[in-house]
């Protein structure tokens, strides 16, 4: 089951702490103090919330001394991860009441939560005004000095002093990410002015639910990164996304340090049809039309944002994208969207063949695509028997494909995020004999298996089932049954890793009234016919390809509160290995061979060892002449290498970077996915001795 994850609609994550004996200084007792004040709602909620977690949360966790310190920690890192508002005497304070939270969820008694967030406030509107002011004089950028950008594991200021020499190299960085985009100062300094103003504003017009909210998600979230709790507000947000009954992009997205990060990238959505806006890419301002100015959004409220992306169907929206991963300064994109629904038909299975030579054979082997697992509930409740789903679109595929004579086929669960359950055990049928497919097992300890109640495999021919570090939740119950039957193999990175499950709970039918929002709480795991789980070790492929992606950023074991991969009893189910252990070696060995004089995978890795290096780095120039020397010869680096790679595959060579970004890039992962499958069809012909004997001879 994926879950999409919910649109949490606040300007800052709050830090709470709670305390009868402290309260902040009076200077931060302005008027809008007066605007946050604890409902009955809120008391009501948080002691409701906290019943739910201890009775029905899979981790069975009591609420208690331990999980309070958690919350800290958590609201800590929520509210100033990168340690550029509080002082560390503020966290002094707030320590002292370390092992208290957890007897205020359960009664209700939050008052001091929102005294907390007014010292946060009045902190952060003492940061913003001081960088406000530094833009009153045009700064220098032949100084030679560098921004740490990544703050994160740095202690909190001691002084002010301290915090207004961070906000100086910090404001001297945003200015210089302008001026390198081509801005004149004058232009720069009054685009910040404009951005910090409205982060002003915006953190005025933080409500009392917002902060309520925000709380109560830092509380939730120290049991697993999938349970989360919603305002009234927030409840309807998340109700229209996904009814999908709105026009957009068909991304989910979140505010972090005041940026707009995308979460996923939502599957029949004009955003994953167009392929280019990724996973963590940071939005930082939003145009319409196909010429339209760009609005600047750091800093803005999520729903503003939210709003300002969304449209009429068949308008253009333009995004201005900092790619994933990459330091501030790092060049832009503009990515150009048409609004459309999240449509069924989008999303749906396609396949293509690919023609391989390999040995003086031709073989064919067929892709199909595999975007989400999805399934026309609607139609299907009416009755219609001809309802979309992705098992009946890959049944027909498959017989085309069938018709077409390939030889083999790939699975391409790429960047699969998951979707109907049902769709992942009725899917597995169709390459498997009946039997069960994957094994829930809820908070109680009570296992259910869920069989595949399909007939006999559709096809019995060489398969593979190709993943990477977004292919989670269904698409790991696939390739997991697929790899554990010993039907096919698994080529590619490891996956995501999520295995739990979640249920929605609305609030209001457990309490007296209406409009106390709802609660996403995670209830079971999911457990591989051989009794081990898929969270957070994910599906280890068979054969291991490069990616990009790193398994340390990106991924279920990435989450220091995710759910531990655990083990149960297998169930019992027959495997028909179609290949041994020794032809995987071979099949691994022939892959390595043909991709070590394979131009376009050498690109592949040069291209993933640059961005890994740039990924890695804490800090960047404030020097200009110096960061536009490294922001070109990290360019020109990328040029040469792809010209590199044409020359060797002779084609044209490209002039410029603004011919590499139009040019059609190959899909390297693909290819060696159908090389490794055109093997698998040349040694299903040999005897298992000549097999081991050819693997053997590899050891």
């Amino acid at each position: 089951m994926k879950i999409i994850n919910p649109v949490i609609l606040v300007f800052a994550l709050l830090m709470l702490l709670a305390a009868q004996a402290w309260s902040p200084p009076a200077t931060s007792r302005t008027i809008e103090s007066s605007e946050l004040e604890l409902s009955d709602r809120h008391r009501q909620v948080s002691r409701k919330v906290t019943e739910f977690m201890e009775r029905f949360h899979y981790r069975r966790a009591r609420v208690d001394n331990a999980l309070s310190s958690a919350i800290l920690d958590r609201y800590l890192d929520n509210l100033d991860g990168q340690r550029l508002y509080l002082l560390s005497s503020d966290v002094a304070a707030f320590n002292q009441y370390r092992f208290e939270l957890d007897n205020r969820v359960r009664t209700g008694d939050l008052e001091p939560v929102f005294d907390m967030f007014q010292l946060y406030r009045e902190r952060s509107r003492e940061r913003l005004r001081h960088a406000i002011s530094l833009l009153d004089e045009p700064m220098d950028f032949t100084v030679d000095e560098r921004f740490r950008f990544d703050r994160s594991e740095l202690p909190w200021a001691s002084s002010r002093t301290e915090l207004d020499e961070v906000w100086r190299q910090r404001v001297k960085n945003d200015a210089l990410s302008l001026v390198l985009a081509g801005r004149e100062w004058d232009d720069a300094a009054d685009t910040l002015r404009t951005r910090y103003q409205r982060m002003l504003t915006r953190l005025d017009q933080v409500n009392s639910d917002d902060v309520f909210e925000s709380f109560m998600n830092a509380f939730a979230q120290t049991m697993d990164p999938h349970t989360s709790y919603l305002s009234p507000r927030n409840s309807e947000e998340y109700r229209i996304q996904m009814s999908l009954s709105y026009d957009g992009i068909g991304a989910s997205l979140q505010i972090e340090d005041d940026l707009v990060i995308v979460m996923d990238v939502i599957p029949g959505g004009p955003a994953a049809g167009d392929g280019t806006l990724k996973p963590r890419d940071r939005i930082t301002g939003v145009a319409q039309g196909a010429d339209g100015e760009f609005e600047d959004v750091v800093g803005w409220r999520l729903d503003d944002v939210v709003q300002l992306i969304r449209g009429p169907g068949g308008t253009t929206v333009r995004l201005r994208v900092l790619p994933a991963g990459t330091p501030p300064g790092s060049s832009e994109s503009v990515i150009e969207l048409v609004r459309d629904k999240v449509r069924l038909e989008a999303q749906a299975a396609s396949k293509e063949i690919r023609d391989i030579k390999q040995n003086g054979e031709a073989l064919r082997v067929g892709v199909i695509k595999v975007p989400s697992f999805y399934q026309d509930y609607a139609a299907r409740a009416g009755g219609d028997e001809d309802y979309t789903s992705t098992t009946r679109d890959v049944q027909r595929l498959v017989a085309e494909l069938k018709k077409e004579g390939v030889d083999g086929i790939i699975m391409d669960l790429r960047g699969n995020g998951g979707g109907h359950l049902t769709e992942a055990t009725s899917l597995a049928g169709l390459f498997i004999d009946q039997g069960p497919v994957v094994q829930l097992r809820n908070s109680r300890g009570q296992v259910e298996v869920l069989d595949d109640l399909n007939g006999p495999p559709i096809y019995e021919g060489p398969l593979a089932v190709l993943v990477n570090r977004y292919s989670a939740s269904a698409s790991e119950i696939f390739a997991a049954a697929i790899q554990d039957y010993g039907r096919g193999i698994v080529i590619g990175q490891q996956t995501f890793g999520k295995g739990s499950v979640q249920n929605l709970y609305s609030l209001d039918r457990f309490m007296q009234g209406e409009g106390f929002g709802q609660l996403t709480l995670t209830i079971g795991k999911y457990y591989r016919v051989t009794g081990g789980s898929t969270q957070h070790r994910g599906v280890e492929p068979d054969i291991l390809l490069p990616s990009p992606v790193d398994n340390d950023i990106v991924g279920e074991s990435a989450r220091d509160t995710a759910l531990p991969w655990d083990q149960i009893a297998p169930t019992r189910f027959r495997s028909r290995p179609s290949l041994s252990s020794p032809a995987i070696s071979l099949l691994t060995h022939y892959q390595e061979r043909r991709a070590s004089g394979d131009p376009d995978f050498d690109f592949l890795l040069q291209d993933i060892a640059a961005f890994r290096e740039m990924r890695s780095r804490e800090d960047v120039s404030l020097n200009l002449e110096l960061r536009r020397q490294e922001r070109d010869e990290l360019e020109q680096a990328r040029l040469a290498r792809e010209n590199a790679r044409r020359k060797a595959r002779g084609l044209p060579q490209l002039e410029d970077m603004e011919e590499f970004n139009e040019a059609e890039a190959p899909d390297v992962i693909l290819d060696q996915a159908a090389g490794i499958v055109a093997d698998m069809v040349r040694l299903k012909t040999l005897p298992a001795e000549e097999l081991e004997r050819a693997a053997a001879a590899l050891r």
